[in-house]
């Protein structure tokens, strides 16, 4: 089986006036093959946050990895566990400053249109059995239906059609692969919003498979 998982960095806030949004806004997809990559990821995860809160002197339990929150040295620790793992990075990077104005008011046609460029560089012909997709939950009902709607019809034009397409929306708490997500598009993102590649070399060379700057 396939497995997607989709997560975000930054924001979709275009007031660069009055605000401070994001100058870029980043979709990241971990691609992993195969149910026992997906259950190493997530044994990673488990392994990271049982270290994490098995530490003297931890006044709070940390429920999942945050790359906003984690420390460089656990995030080394969190990559260490993932040697013999297969799986790749694909990620898509949102130049916010060059958006056409018009579509600033309508972020949800801008952000399906961003990650559909994205899919469109998965190679999802390798699927044999079934493709899952699960995405951070953080949409309203429409929206996941407007989102799903738009991606399924362009899997379904890529995935041989005798293969089943699941897609799913869960709080990242609940998701350990989701939080090995977000580890990694932090680390694209902060490439980007502040040249800070200290995370972003330790895994980019052997992880990354597409990274590239829409409207650069």
């Amino acid at each position: 089986m396939l497995y997607l998982y989709l997560d975000e960095s930054g924001d979709l806030g275009f007031d660069f006036v009055q605000k401070k949004p994001s100058a870029y806004f980043v979709v990241t997809i971990m691609y992993v093959y195969g149910n026992e990559n997906r259950k190493k990821i997530k044994f990673a995860v488990r392994r990271t946050l049982k270290k994490l809160n098995s530490r003297k002197g931890k006044k709070r339990i940390v429920e999942e990895l945050k790359g906003t929150d984690t420390t460089i040295e656990v995030k080394k620790y969190f990559y260490g566990q993932l040697k013999d793992v297969e799986f790749g990075i694909y990620s898509i990077i949102l130049n916010k400053k060059r958006v056409f104005k018009d579509l600033t008011f309508n972020k949800e046609r801008l952000y399906n249109y961003v990650s559909r460029i994205l899919f469109d560089k998965l190679p999802v012909t390798t699927a044999k059995q079934a493709l899952e997709l699960v995405c951070d939950k953080c949409k309203a009902k429409p929206e996941i239906k407007e989102f799903n709607d738009y991606v399924l019809k362009h899997l379904q034009a890529r995935v041989d059609p005798k293969l089943p397409i699941y897609f799913n929306h869960h709080d990242s708490k609940d998701v350990l692969e989701l939080q090995a997500t977000d580890l990694f598009s932090w680390g694209i993102f902060r490439k980007y919003c502040r040249k800070d590649i200290e995370w972003y070399q330790i895994f980019a060379k052997e992880r990354v498979k597409f990274e590239e700057i829409y409207l650069k």
